[in-house]
């Protein structure tokens, strides 16, 4: 298995959508573990990070609330929170901020990018129909 990576306040921060402000304050009030590096950078577990994207997604909690009045872009960057590998096939659910995304691709694929719970990880659409929606 693979070196669990983990993420600064900065990385975790941009990857739920919130400003670094923000997720420091969750750090201080102990919604999401952290530990100190040899530097005495604060970091957090990418297992732990996945875990409290989903909370924050789920709960709807987020530093701006209007995105419904804008087109959101094709790439998503955000953390791995699932895989579930199949005999051929493959599951990954990525949460980009808000955003729940799942992808079904070879099992193949997943092993050769090494896609495991915790990881950064970009998701990619394309689309032959996309509805844009102003609040």
């Amino acid at each position: 298995m693979a070196h669990m990576q983990s993420y600064t306040i900065g990385q975790a921060a941009r990857l739920l959508g919130v400003s670094p402000d923000t997720a420091r304050r969750w750090a201080d009030a102990g919604r999401v573990a952290t530990h100190r590096d040899e530097s005495g950078r604060r970091l957090i577990d990418g297992r732990d990070l996945a875990a409290f994207s989903i909370e924050i997604a789920q709960s709807g909690v987020g530093e701006d609330d209007d995105s419904s009045t804008t087109s959101a872009r094709n790439a998503f960057p955000g953390i791995v929170t699932a895989v579930k590998l199949g005999d051929v096939a493959a599951q990954v659910e990525i949460q980009a901020g808000p955003h729940r995304l799942v992808s079904l691709l070879t099992r193949e694929a997943v092993e050769e990018l090494g896609l495991e719970v915790g990881m950064r990880a970009t998701a990619r659409v394309k689309s032959t129909s996309v509805h844009i929606d102003r609040a």
